[in-house]
């Protein structure tokens, strides 16, 4: 998809007709061809497109037409998000301008006051650097008003000044985590990962110590959710989830911008209780979520919804309730049709698995049947971690529809494009599981072997002496249900208590 039908995709109708009608306002000629051309993407009509390029002397004319269509889609967009940005930062920015116009005119009482109004408002959100920006415009002017003192403007200017300068610092070692762990996931590149965030946190000055606001709260769990997602270990960041809570707890009458990092701050910790198999601690945090995604006529509704299903299944369904949490999966996926592809990547993935536990096989074929995209985009698009488990369950859904040479063929792919990164990575019990389903797959009777069994067996037991995950519990009922004769959700609830001790399911 090229640029042009990028941008014009994100238009609703309204847009559409407000940007003909700025078109044809610009428009000095008729013959101009830029609204035949947009209204060509709207249609995707390739004749339209052969007719510009007929009416053209060259088609170097009709690529120019393309570049100044693309130029006033870009400043249609700025100039409308301006005008309908409501934001807290926009009414700032409005009112710093608004300040320095009114200082021109010598309105100083009035300039005064604007910039009060502003340092309020961005006060309330943690602005620092539009804070810092007000606190320069009032000393620039502060000969202006001779009975307010210039030190305490300056004061206030140091004091932000120093929590802009943290901000800044925190800002660019969570830029660099985010890029290495970008690297990790879609390019499966090899990272001591604890080592980076140590000398990240060294070179950038960062202290956990210094006053926490929504945003460094939000970044600092973001690397930590993802650094015990890399470990298969949520245990570890512990620390930072019981620190979350305590500075979250204390916080009320949340403005438009905690309110994004504050609902990003509670799935992180959902996620994690959700992890660590502690099914009630996740689901307060849900309604807590679900709570905040109704604020300010639901604005942030759509873009976390998915992800609150996610976890809102994964807990019903580890609790014993699988039906409803099945019910969940399909009805978000049917409801948020035209959602982010990540997000319902995951949702139909996790319902595939649900389908595999309830052995309702051919409903986890349809659904698989929707993810028809190569390894190779998904490694790019959803990471690599995600991709490995989508094979495996690629593979075991196969095996369980006795498909046997789609299962082989499955694994074969498998070890050649995944082994070599898994033991390089230090996960050589994800390969040591594929032998287990290979040997399965290739001689279904040697479950009922005491050796293979017994191998089994010791597998589980070092696995739950290991960093415990509930996916990768997930994973080893398969196996166990194999070898016990049981069915494979009634052996994934029962070894969840054993897996992680103190949980329990109804």
């Amino acid at each position: 998809m090229n640029a042009l039908q990028e941008i014009a995709n994100m238009m609703n109708e309204t847009e559409k007709k407000a940007f003909i009608h700025y078109l044809s306002k610009k428009n000095k000629r008729k013959d101009t061809g830029n609204i035949e051309l947009f209204n060509s993407l709207k249609t995707d009509d390739i004749n339209i497109t052969k007719n510009i390029i007929k009416d053209k002397k060259s088609t170097d004319a009709y690529h120019a037409l393309r570049k100044r269509l693309y130029d006033n889609m870009i400043d249609f967009m700025a100039n409308r998000s301006f005008e309908n940005d409501t934001s807290q930062e926009n009414a700032i920015l409005r009112l710093i301008v608004v300040s320095r116009l009114f200082f021109e005119h010598k309105l100083t009482k009035t300039a005064f006051k604007c910039l009060a109004k502003a340092e309020e408002i961005a006060l309330s959100i943690e602005h620092f650097s539009l804070l810092n920006e007000i606190y320069l415009t009032q000393i620039q002017f502060a000969h202006f008003n001779l009975s307010e003192p210039i030190e305490k403007i300056i004061q206030k200017f140091k004091s932000n000044k120093k929590k802009l300068e943290y901000e800044e610092q925190l800002n660019l070692g969570y830029a660099v985590l985010r890029r290495e762990l970008a690297a990790i996931y879609h390019e499966g590149r090899i990272v001591d990962f604890q080592a980076l965030i140590k000398s990240t946190i060294e070179t950038n000055g960062i202290s956990l110590k210094q006053g926490l606001t929504f945003k460094s709260l939000y970044q600092i769990l973001f690397i930590a959710n993802e650094y015990a997602s890399i470990n298969n270990n949520y245990a570890l960041i512990q620390p930072f989830v019981l620190k979350s809570y305590r500075f979250i707890s204390r916080k009320n009458d949340l403005t438009d911008r905690h309110l994004y990092y504050h609902i990003y701050i509670l799935y992180f910790i959902a996620n994690f209780y959700f992890r660590n198999g502690q099914f009630t601690e996740s689901l307060s945090y849900l309604d807590l979520m679900f709570t905040e995604l109704q604020k300010q006529s639901g604005k942030y509704y759509q873009r976390f919804c998915l992800r609150y299903f996610l976890l809102l299944a994964f807990n019903e369904n580890y609790l014993g309730h699988s039906q409803k949490a099945i019910e969940i999966a399909e009805k978000a996926l049917s409801s948020n049709k035209k959602a982010d592809p990540n997000d319902s990547n995951d949702i139909r993935l996790m319902l595939i698995v649900f389908y595999i536990q309830q052995n309702a096989g051919r409903n986890a074929v349809k659904e698989m049947a929707k993810l028809n995209h190569t390894d190779n985009w998904y490694e790019k698009k959803m990471g690599m971690d995600w991709t490995i488990k989508k094979c495996l369950v690629e593979i075991l859904l196969h095996a369980q529809q006795e498909n046997i040479e789609l299962a082989l063929s499955r694994i074969k792919s498998f070890k050649r494009r995944y082994k070599k990164y898994l033991l390089t990575v230090d996960e050589e019990r994800v390969v040591q599981y594929l032998l287990f389903a290979e040997q399965y797959v290739m001689k279904p009777e040697i479950i009922q072997t005491q050796k293979f069994q017994k191998e089994i067996e010791d597998f589980i037991i070092s696995a739950q002496n290991g960093p415990k995950d509930i996916f990768i519990m997930s994973f080893l009922s398969w196996l166990v249900a194999k070898v016990r004769r049981k069915t494979i959700y009634e052996t994934t609830l029962n070894l969840l208590t054993t897996y992680f001790p103190g949980t329990h399911s109804s």
